[in-house]
């Protein structure tokens, strides 16, 4: 065969063969991509679920607690009459600044949005309330008696001497902002100065701060009792036999199939003064008095406590589970002792569980409010308590956005800590 023609058809062939494997990736590309979409359709409701019951509300919630529109819609001239007044330089604004609050308050009153005005302010600043509303009655029986021209600057301060003084401008002026970080600094225990700087709030009227810290003990108590009783029950658990064990774990789950109103209110009836254990306790001459177990810090950590315990015990038996006895024989054959074999061999595998354990139950420890709102007294109320007051009673619902804010940082950065503490000891161990 002709040299030329030889080479023309290997050229060819290899053409081909170039071509058909470009087809077959272009097809193997196609294929990976419809595997792709259809593994996306296929997560798409539980992502949409997500999204909905948990994304959206939580930014809805950080969204509210720095969306502050009040006093910019409702007294839009007011606020832009006093951005180029300085309460360090001016006790009160000029008199167009009052002319201008006059006229918002005649707007307003047309829109009932005084008490929502009035209350914003109050919010604020105690006080408020009361002055806003009785001058907005004043503006709005004068207005429509004479709605020629008014000095408004001396009828405000003829009033109430507070209209003299910088401090209702430099909150309306303050709040004239669509966004603040004034709902965070109240839940710090933090107040604005006149100027605007912030200031701590004084010893009589700090609240939240202390809550805070409330709530962290009362949840350091909480996972401290449940690791204390749930590591060795989870032991027992984790080496039984099957039979044996799997009745126990039924009794450990139990709790779950009975409502937490009515575990609670069950811990009422037994802690009471005239309770079941105190009448026992009384029954065996321990006690001479019934000891006050409920509506204290007692009655809140045990309560908790029982209802907490299943979310320690389930983590740390199925590490438990899967740590394999021969561990522990092979370090007594060794010459360890038990104790030294369960401290240095077996409890070290058993902190993932630990961790885990500690984690999912302090974080729900802290949000709790049915229990202590029931079990505990004044002085025992955490932070979900005091969101959940602003938002049925107070209906001051940025400040309760920011608590919540506020509590979820905290959990955020709990899970960072947790996260950097595991990956350290799981190298550790590895």
């Amino acid at each position: 065969m002709d040299p030329t023609m030889d080479a023309a058809i290997w050229k060819f062939d290899v053409k081909t063969s170039q071509q058909e494997v470009s087809q077959l990736k272009n097809k193997l590309r196609r294929a990976e991509r419809m595997n792709h979409l259809r593994s996306y359709l296929m997560i798409a409701p539980l992502f949409v679920f997500i999204a909905v019951t948990f994304l959206v509300p939580i930014g809805m919630m950080l969204y509210k607690s720095v969306y502050d529109p009040v006093i910019s819609r409702h007294l839009p001239e007011t606020v832009a009459q006093l951005r180029g007044w300085d309460p360090t330089r001016q006790a009160v604004p000029d008199a167009a600044a009052f002319d201008a609050l006059a006229a918002d308050m005649v707007a307003a009153a047309h829109h009932d949005a005084i008490p929502k005005i009035a209350s914003r302010l109050n919010f604020e600043s105690g006080g408020m309330l009361s002055l806003f509303m009785r001058t907005a009655r004043m503006v709005k029986k004068e207005a429509a008696a004479a709605p020629a021209s008014h000095d408004w600057k001396q009828r405000f301060m003829a009033l109430d001497p507070a209209w003299a003084t910088p401090r209702p401008w430099a909150i309306i002026k303050r709040l004239g902002h669509v966004y603040t970080a004034g709902y965070y600094a109240q839940a710090l225990d933090l107040k604005y100065k006149v100027n605007g700087s912030l200031e701590r709030q004084p010893s009589s009227s700090r609240l939240y701060v202390g809550v805070f810290g409330r709530t962290a003990w009362v949840g350091l108590l909480v996972t401290g009792a449940c690791l204390l009783l749930g590591y060795p029950l989870a032991y027992l658990l984790a080496n039984l036999s099957p039979k044996k064990g799997n009745l126990l774990m039924i009794m450990v789950l139990l709790p779950f199939w009975t409502s937490l109103l009515v575990r609670t209110t069950a811990w009422i009836v037994l802690l009471q003064s005239d309770g079941v254990i105190n009448k026992f306790l009384l029954w065996l001459g321990l006690i001479q008095h019934p000891l006050n177990l409920v509506y204290n810090r007692i009655g809140v950590v045990v309560t908790m406590t029982h209802i907490l315990l299943p979310f320690m015990v389930l983590p740390l038996f199925s590490v438990m589970k899967a740590i394999p006895p021969s561990y522990a024989r092979a370090a007594r054959s060794l010459g360890a002792g038990p104790w030294r074999a369960f401290w240095q061999v077996y409890f070290p595998q058993s902190m993932p569980g630990i961790s885990a354990g500690v984690l999912l139950v302090f974080i729900l420890s802290i949000g709790y409010y049915i229990t202590p709102a029931l079990v505990g007294g004044p002085a025992d109320q955490m932070i979900s308590y005091f969101i959940a007051d602003n938002l049925s009673r107070s209906l001051n619902w940025g400040l309760a956005a920011a608590l919540g804010g506020i509590l979820l940082a905290s959990v955020l950065l709990l899970y960072s800590v947790y996260e950097r503490f595991v990956g350290i000891a799981n190298v550790k161990l590895g």
